[in-house]
């Protein structure tokens, strides 16, 4: 039963709870109206609650008016708040240089989430499906992507839940014609010239009548060890990364020997994340991250990547930032080193953080009952568990970093956050930051818990982090 696999996606990823408010993202397709009647029967068996239902209409098709109009058709029918906005998405991408989809991405997301701070949810729901999870696989496996592409859609990100992950789309389909519910279609899913209408209409057919019935299923469940593997990976890298690498403003610095010294897939995450780094937002290719652990390992002449010149110097591997507009061959004038730093913490556990004088430990609790005595104690943060699984490590800020401060409702530099609790500037690169294996900020220690992490039911197992002052520097 449709259901039964919703509610158990919901409970396996701790993706809400009785006490946690939902928003529908209602695209008035089929998915998403199945998605929102679903969530709506557990809502009546107080599994959760549903906030209300959100539409963008990205002005790409002719239809889009009357797609609009149905989504707030089938919400007013449900009884449920609608919110509903619209963009031109098309000039957005020829205004930015971003393909279409990139920019129908980002603007539909900027939207939700405003919509979710006005209508007071906790969550996003998307109704991607165990298909839309195979496509993507596909699509990424084709474009050259390793683990951490492979890994695909998340249950949560953030904000973002997608309950649906583990039901077939036939499934769905099949749930609304046996209930006598309606739904839209939209016609661009027909387009040939989308790479991933390709992959549903041509690529995964092919694959399912040749080599195996069950490919959509397969793929997803690759997709699930992709994620394992990454989430491995990234904890490894992060507990070897802090003696291999040292970061400045525009250079970077690896120990060759260190580098060599690691297995192919954790030196290559270490490179990657370095030269992407660099990179600012450039393409960076797989024969650029071979080059450059072939550098690492055997030396050889310097060469170009996107945005930085790689070279090995004395014991190190080099990478050195180029501004778009500096010639190739040349190289912007590096800066000092900062004093950068990067821990592992295990869960449970603990680790010293000798540039900030001061231990960080993470805990588990059963509930958050209690945790009231924690309240107004900026040294302690309590969190879900469900939504914080994986490893953690503590580090200092990185130039970028932002993060959504709990009751602040919205996304903050974290520099304009230190500007504003008037932290010292000599003190703000020593403050502990505790993120996941993807590099979210979770606690800005002493000061503040990022949104996606707070509790939202009392019952709920939790994370306690505390830090503990342990005396100056080394």
């Amino acid at each position: 039963m449709v259901l039964d696999t919703v509610r158990g996606t919901l409970r396996r990823h701790g993706l809400a709870g009785p006490s946690t408010r939902v928003l529908v993202a209602l695209s008035g397709g089929s998915d998403s109206v199945a998605l929102t009647h679903l969530l709506l029967a557990l809502a009546v068996s107080g599994e959760l609650s549903v906030a209300g239902a959100a539409h963008f209409n990205h002005q790409l098709r002719t239809g889009s008016d009357a797609d609009e109009g149905f989504a707030a058709g089938v919400a007013a029918a449900l009884g449920l708040r609608f919110v509903a906005g619209r963009g031109d998405v098309g000039a957005r991408a020829r205004r930015e240089g971003r393909s279409i989809e990139a920019a129908a991405h980002e603007a539909r997301h900027e939207f939700l989430e405003h919509a979710r701070t006005e209508l007071g949810a906790d969550v996003v729901a998307l109704g991607h499906t165990r298909d839309d999870q195979a496509e993507t696989f596909l699509l990424r496996l084709l474009r050259g992507a390793g683990a951490r592409g492979l890994a695909a859609m998340y249950p949560r990100n953030g904000r973002i839940i997608r309950p649906l992950l583990d039901c077939r789309r036939a499934d769905l389909q099949a749930y609304l014609r046996e209930a006598g519910i309606d739904s839209v279609q939209d016609e661009s899913n027909e387009d040939p010239a989308v790479p991933r209408n390709r992959v549903r209409r041509e690529l995964v057919p092919l694959l399912e009548e040749r080599f195996n019935r069950s490919i959509v299923d397969v793929l997803a469940d690759e997709a699930e060890l992709a994620r394992s593997e990454w989430t491995w990976m990234t904890a490894a890298a992060a507990a070897v990364e802090p003696g291999i690498r040292r970061d400045a403003a525009e250079s970077c610095r690896l120990d060759a020997r260190g580098l060599a010294d690691q297995p192919d897939a954790l030196a290559r995450l270490i490179l990657r994340r370095a030269m992407a780094r660099a990179a600012g937002g450039r393409d960076l290719a797989f024969a650029h991250v071979e080059r450059a652990l072939d550098m690492a390992r055997h030396g050889g002449p310097g060469f170009d990547a996107p945005g930085q010149r790689l070279e090995r110097i004395g014991p190190d591997v080099v990478l050195t930032c180029r501004p778009a507009d500096t010639p190739r061959g040349r190289v912007a004038r590096p800066t000092p080193p900062e004093n950068f730093f990067s821990y592992p913490l295990s869960i449970p556990g603990e680790v010293a953080v000798v540039e900030a004088g001061a231990v960080v430990s993470a805990e588990m609790a059963g509930s958050s009952e209690g945790a009231g005595a924690f309240a107004g104690n900026p040294e302690m943060a309590v969190l879900s568990q469900a939504s914080c699984s994986g490893p953690l490590t503590v580090r200092n800020r990185r130039p970028g970093d932002r993060f959504r401060p709990l009751g602040l409702g919205g996304q903050k530099k974290l520099q304009d956050f230190f500007v504003d609790r008037k932290v010292a500037r000599e003190v703000r690169d020593k403050v502990p930051i505790v993120v996941t294996a993807t590099d979210q900020i979770v606690w800005v220690a002493g000061h503040a818990l990022d949104e996606a992490f707070r509790v939202m039911d009392p019952a709920q197992a939790v994370l306690i982090l505390r830090l503990k002052l342990s005396g100056g520097p080394a």
